[in-house]
């Protein structure tokens, strides 16, 4: 048996790339609102300080579209209207 004195730590994770149009409506500025019970006011302000082009608000059970629009915020609430992620698309 011999004993081989390679480290098996696990390798590094690669750094996270990003480019301007990953966050094309702003959805990193507004991170803060995770946790918040929605409603229009808040809408409103969370669109306005990201700069998203539209917000879109996607609740459980409703049908949306498939659709990417990379300058379009979602934010998905759940079934007590807490927001629960915002994203682009």
């Amino acid at each position: 048996m011999s004993q081989s004195n390679a480290s098996h730590e696990p390798a590094p994770k690669p750094p996270r790339v990003t480019s301007e149009s990953e966050d094309a409506c702003g959805a990193n500025r507004v991170q803060d609102r995770i946790g918040r019970r929605y409603d229009d006011a808040l809408g409103e302000a969370i669109r306005r300080e990201s700069g998203a082009a539209m917000l879109r608000v996607m609740r459980p059970g409703e049908a949306h579209t498939l659709d990417y629009r990379a300058d379009r915020l979602n934010v998905h609430l759940d079934e007590g209207g807490t927001i629960t992620d915002i994203g682009c698309g």
